[in-house]
């Protein structure tokens, strides 16, 4: 009878062990998950504020484009006007 009651006690401190085990496994799969979402949002922040820059660079680029167009145009209006 003892043998029995010392066999059931190592086993269900083997099977609480093993369940403790596992929830530390779940607990460092959390914590990498967590690693790559902050990773992954670094990164969005990143790859947006350089579209932001890249965007305002063309925006100001177009803007010289389109004055200088419309410098030439007036010109040409004018010249064909006989202003």
């Amino acid at each position: 009878m003892k043998s029995r009651t010392i066999l059931i006690l190592l086993a269900s401190l083997l099977m609480g062990s093993l369940a403790l085990g596992e929830n530390e496994f779940k607990e460092g799969g959390k914590e990498v998950g967590q690693g790559f979402k902050k990773m992954g949002q670094a990164t969005g922040k990143g790859a947006k504020k350089a579209g932001k820059a890249t965007g305002k660079a063309f925006k100001k680029g177009g803007k010289a484009t389109g004055k200088a167009f419309k410098e030439a145009g007036e010109k040409t209006g004018e010249a064909v006007k006989g202003k």
